[in-house]
């Protein structure tokens, strides 16, 4: 924009508008980003004429492009400030129909820029056109963040690389590269987009290689089948720059998952593994069935046996002494990674360890039965064998169901069942005796389903008092009472808080 029209502009209206024509156009921004850059650097230069205390508005007419200057006076019950507010009585005698928080205005005559104005106009104008265009970007990238973008790389500084992409900078963190991966100036890299934050330069850009949907996208580039949304990728765990584990799942009978991600002789997943500077990659079947989902995940090895815990989302995976290293991985990665793309944990043992653990956990089983029920070996044995772990397990059943058990009669079972009450009566009579030494609430005791248990491991958390119970969260309660599940703490709480609404 010269100067020479810019001192001039209320003589070259239509100038005006096809000066921000062309500017929008260059910029590559919306024409009502330049108009209002152009109002705002005229409205400065006319409050540096007519005062800056006054209320001065510019508006610059969207067909025409003539420029109307008008004074603004707000009309105020009590008049605060006499160069922006009007008192009601002042304004009725300029217009009789004035109210409160009406607006007065009155018209200013043009302003002719001087060589001074004209350029504190100029720059005014540049930024707020730099501005349109650093919040242009910024909205361009965020709308992109979860995709992969190209860029070229322009300097590598605190081991961090900055990437040209565009008409914005692009950063890649330390520890967001590759282990071991050097790029120089001008290599073409791929990264995935993480984060966009504003800064006062324009948008920063942050990428990442190392993240486990960079890979994601990558199949998604390089299968078709997965573009297409025939193949979905269900999870991803990686350890950047040594091995990744994909699992991959299709309701396409006709199709084999795997193969398609591999491709002919493993072209598809090799133009992946040189992406990832030679990071292996496994690709595994997934499944809605956690333990054939955990058997995969483990792949290559092969397990003999998974023992699901759903209640704390663990695996305990038995392998063979063959398998057993295989599974689980250098330094643990391979069972790491597993754990990572079911979102469980797993451990693995030996065969011959999990043997003697059960061995242990059997024989422990039994003295407990016998000295609980003073019982001989023989007892306490068939009790354990039948699953029984507890006393109270077998203080809840019939005589009935338990002389129905080889090797019992009704007589045994009625003295087995009797002695396991006896010892449940005890039990509940010494942990009630520990609950009322700490001087725990009575209406806490009384809220279902707290058992005598429960109120102990209350009290020792320090819980004695109703407000302590109903101050806190539902998962502060669970990890003092594991036994509770969502619903049940959910209930034991508004219980608790009841009070507060009585």
């Amino acid at each position: 924009m010269s100067t020479a029209l810019w001192t001039n502009y209320h003589f070259y209206g239509p100038e005006l508008l096809q000066i921000s024509d062309a500017v929008a156009r260059e910029k590559g921004l919306e024409k009502e980003k330049i108009l209002e850059a152009m109002e705002g650097a005229i409205q400065k230069a006319a409050k540096s004429k007519y005062g800056n205390e006054h209320d001065i508005r510019v508006a610059i007419d969207r067909k025409t492009g003539e420029v109307s200057i008008t004074k603004c006076l707000t009309v105020r019950e009590s008049v605060e400030n006499e160069y922006v507010d009007i008192s009601l009585a002042d304004a009725l005698k300029l217009d009789p129909e004035s109210t409160i928080d009406h607006v007065l205005t009155t018209k200013l005559p043009p302003v002719d820029f001087g060589r001074v104005a004209a350029q504190v106009g100029r720059q005014i104008i540049v930024s707020k056109i730099k501005e349109a265009e650093r919040e242009k970007q910024y909205d361009e990238f965020i709308c992109r963040v979860g995709e992969i973008i190209s860029g070229v790389v322009k300097r590598s500084e605190f081991s961090s690389v900055a990437m040209d992409v565009g008409k914005t900078e692009a950063i890649i963190k330390k520890d967001q590269l590759i282990p071991r991966e050097n790029f120089r100036i001008g290599d073409r890299v791929r990264a995935y987009i993480v984060d966009v934050s504003k800064e006062t330069k324009g948008p920063q850009v942050f990428l990442s290689r190392t993240h486990p949907q960079f890979l994601a996208k990558l199949f998604r580039q390089e299968v078709p089948e997965i573009y297409d949304g025939i193949i979905e990728i269900k999870s991803v765990a990686r350890d950047p720059g040594s091995r990744a584990k994909v699992a991959v799942y299709t309701s396409d009978s006709s199709i084999d998952p795997i193969g398609a991600c591999v491709g002919v002789r493993g072209s598809r997943v090799q133009a992946i593994i040189q992406e990832l500077q030679g990071e292996k990659i496994d690709i595994v079947l997934w499944s809605d069935d956690p333990a054939t989902f955990a058997v995969n995940a483990l792949a290559p090895a092969e397990v003999s046996r998974v023992i699901v815990d759903e209640e704390n989302r663990k695996f305990e995976v038995l392998a063979s002494e063959g398998q057993l290293s295989l599974a689980i991985g250098r330094r643990g990665q391979n069972v790491r990674l597993a754990s990572q793309l079911i979102g469980w944990n797993i451990s693995v043992v030996s065969e011959t360890e999990a043997l003697e653990k059960r061995n242990q956990e059997y024989h422990q089983r039994s003295k407990v039965f016998m000295d609980i029920l003073d019982c001989d070996e023989i007892i306490a044995h068939l009790l354990v064998t039948e699953g029984f772990s507890e006393a109270e397990e077998l203080a809840c059943i019939t005589k009935e169901e338990l002389a129905a058990i080889e090797g019992f009669d009704e007589q045994l079972a009625e003295e087995l069942i009797s002695r396991a009450q006896n010892h449940l009566s005890e039990k509940e009579k010494k942990i009630a005796d520990e609950v009322k030494n700490l001087e725990m609430d009575e209406e806490i005791a009384n809220i279902s389903p707290l058992s005598g248990e429960m109120l102990l491991k209350l009290a020792s958390a320090g819980i004695t008092h109703l407000d302590d119970l109903a101050d806190l969260s539902s998962s502060e309660l669970q990890e003092i009472l594991p036994a509770l599940d969502i619903t049940l703490a959910n209930e034991v709480i508004m219980r608790a808080r009841k009070h507060w609404f009585e």
